[in-house]
């Protein structure tokens, strides 16, 4: 790695709740292309690349796992490193492992920190950014970057900034970090010419990073240490202690350091930046028709005004809507005033309060192996599609209360059954009876689909017995 070269962090955690119910905890906004492209996470990597940047590091979830390194795999970002959370902990913890994780290398590698799920219109202007940002870091500043408001938005936490700092053109002194306010706050911060939005984008080295939490937040440092030393390699993965990451508090960087230390520093960026947090957020940087819509999918909108309705599943007609968000999933609907996109994680507490499943879980379940998606249930059966990408291998396993019954109807199956190898293809079937050891496998070139009906008295997913799975799982 050069010496003058940036290392990407970027932070992948999040369920996205307000962009709900596209975004679940099942698959977060970040695995979805939100602007109609790649993925907001493969966006994030995609403009992190090139001869000024290192190979990423990515800090992800346990049950993310495999769409993160999937994406990066799909998207050619090589070289990236994938750090595993046990649990979310919230933004210090995540960044002190990673911090950690690159001091090992290089104490003074520049690191530019960032969410996986923010839109960037402007790229060049966010690299001309980060150059100002990254000679502060190498003067042992922690740097953010802010946005200019556009409208008083409660959404935001604001940067109030001082002074120029000398020699470093750019740089301004941060006076305080102001919390997401009340509409008349955000009035008068997004008029004062002195607070902009905060982008939640940092750039510090290792070594400062380091040494600002030991001075504020020293046991979410000491939990992150304990982790980095417990850490083992897990196939393309880098697994943290789960015993010592655990006993990190949950707390922001924000708190524990940036409004705490006495080297916050401010670059103000031009660079069309949205955190993309809301329905109301995606239709303001979304491209719109002639009558200010943002319409995505299979979707006719007549006499509409101001709306952003969007279907991935089902067609989906309005009539002489205003200002309204509209959005269609294969098994939910939401619909609300644009102005009110903050309140949709309301809506989520409450159906996860009730037990609802689509709260967190979408229908199309991804696996390190394809992807599964419930199509039909009923008493005492379900029916399921199920896709095994090229080379995926389910595990070996068998189930106590239901027995399956699989058809071929895209690619090739490799079946072993009870120590039997059968091989079929499209609109050919084989049959798994109760308790039968079994494992599918993709020995093909192509996507394999299969459509899979399920019998028995009980049909929950927890109803595996891993017997092997080149996964790691349980």
């Amino acid at each position: 790695m050069a010496n003058d070269s940036l290392t990407p962090v970027i932070l992948c955690g999040g369920t996205g709740s307000r962009l709900w119910p596209m975004s679940r905890e099942s698959l977060p906004k970040q695995f979805w292309p939100l602007l109609g492209g790649d993925s907001m996470l493969l966006e994030t990597a995609r403009r992190a690349s090139g001869p000024s940047f290192a190979a990423p590091l990515l800090v992800a979830g346990e049950v993310h796992r495999f769409q993160v390194a999937e994406q990066m795999r799909e998207g050619g970002i090589g070289g990236a490193r994938i750090l595993l959370e046990p649990e979310a902990r919230n933004s210090a913890p995540a960044i002190a492992a990673a911090a950690l994780f690159l001091a090992e290398q290089s104490p003074d590698a520049v690191l530019w920190i960032m969410a996986a799920d923010a839109a960037v219109s402007d790229v060049p202007a966010l690299h001309a950014a980060l150059s100002q940002a990254a000679k502060a870091a190498r003067e042992g500043f922690v740097v953010t970057f802010g946005m200019g408001p556009t409208a008083p938005e409660t959404g935001y936490g604001y940067i109030e900034h001082g002074e120029a700092l000398p020699g470093l053109p750019g740089v301004l002194a941060v006076r305080r970090f102001i919390e997401k306010p009340d509409l008349a706050s955000a009035r008068e911060l997004a008029s004062s010419g002195r607070h902009s939005w905060n982008s939640g984008m940092f750039v510090a080295t290792a070594r400062t990073l380091i040494e600002e939490l030991q001075a504020h937040e020293p046991k979410v440092l000491e939990a992150a240490r304990g982790a980095i030393s417990a850490a083992a390699r897990d196939l393309d993965f880098i697994r943290l202690g789960a015993a010592e990451f655990r006993e990190a508090p949950s707390i922001s960087i924000d708190y524990a350091v940036m409004e705490r230390t006495a080297k916050a520093a401010v670059v103000l960026a031009e660079i069309g930046w949205s955190d993309v947090g809301s329905w109301d957020a995606l239709w303001q940087v979304s491209p719109r028709d002639s009558s200010s819509n943002a319409l995505q999918g299979a979707v006719e909108a007549l006499d509409c005004e101001g709306c952003l309705i969007r279907s991935d599943g089902i067609l989906t007609a309005a009539i002489g809507l205003k200002d309204v968000a509209l959005v269609v999933t294969p098994d939910a609907v939401l619909a609300l005033p644009r102005e009110r996109s903050q309140d949709v994680k309301r809506v989520v507490d409450l159906l996860r309060a009730k037990g609802v499943k689509q709260a967190t879980e979408h229908r199309r379940m991804y696996r390190p192996w394809g992807h599964y998606e419930g199509m039909i249930q009923g008493d005492r059966f379900q029916v399921k599609q199920i896709v095994v990408r090229p080379g995926g291998k389910l595990s070996l396993q068998k189930h106590h209360h239901r027995a399956e019954h699989w058809v071929v109807v895209h690619g090739t199956a490799r079946v072993e059954r009870d120590g039997e190898d059968l091989l079929r293809s499209e609109n050919e079937s084989v049959y798994l009876p109760l308790g039968a050891v079994h494992r599918l496998e993709n020995p093909g070139k192509i996507p394999l689909v299969l459509i899979e009906v399920q019998v028995g008295s009980y049909l929950g997913e927890d109803d595996i017995v891993r017997l092997e799975d080149r996964y790691g799982r349980e």
